[in-house]
């Protein structure tokens, strides 16, 4: 399943979330279910006081070509209020307004989907759809979310991605060879 790894740092023996990092590959299992790697899964149950609920959401940078999802914990829905008002304050500093109600729709516009102790979760349809995810999913950590894409997809981000697609490759091709050994 590649090597997504999280970051866990604290004090006292208090772990804390440390964001996202690593890659993982996951083939389209039975009934359509993904499986979540458990470096991803536990960091989303760690960032989220224990719940086992994926936020999958458009990439916010869809209609420049990022024709990916992102995932993340619940507990980064604080961070898109922060980013808001953020944004709301470089506005007012250039004299500007922002549309908050269609800002909010954008920001807060993802699905939060279930997924059990093994990581395995279905993929809403619509979303599977709108990013061509058909055979399998990519995933690649970017600190407090996670870029959640068909491999097809990154040839299209262009050279400054090669490396992502590289591994990729490297993935899926581990989890034909697990496959290969278990049988499937």
């Amino acid at each position: 399943m590649g090597t997504g790894r999280i970051g866990i740092r604290g004090c006292a023996g208090v772990a804390a979330f440390g964001g996202y990092s690593g890659q993982a590959y996951s083939p389209s299992g039975d009934k359509g279910r993904f499986v979540l790697p458990p470096d991803f899964r536990n960091g989303i149950k760690l960032a989220s006081g224990g719940i086992k609920t994926l936020c999958i959401a458009r990439h916010h940078k869809w209609k420049e070509g990022w024709e990916c999802l992102i995932g993340f914990g619940v507990n980064y829905e604080a961070e898109l209020e922060t980013e808001l008002a953020r944004e709301q304050e470089l506005a007012a500093k250039i004299g500007k307004e922002i549309d908050v109600e269609r800002r909010r729709m954008s920001l807060f516009s993802f699905r939060k989907v279930p997924f059990d102790d093994s990581g395995r979760f279905v993929m809403p349809e619509a979303l599977r759809k709108r990013a061509g995810i058909e055979e399998g999913i990519y995933l690649n950590g970017m600190g407090t979310s996670f870029t959640i894409c068909a491999p097809e997809t990154l040839h299209e981000l262009g050279d400054d991605f090669d490396y992502i697609w590289m591994d990729c490759e490297d993935s899926m091709a581990e989890a034909q060879t697990k496959s290969r050994k278990r049988g499937g």
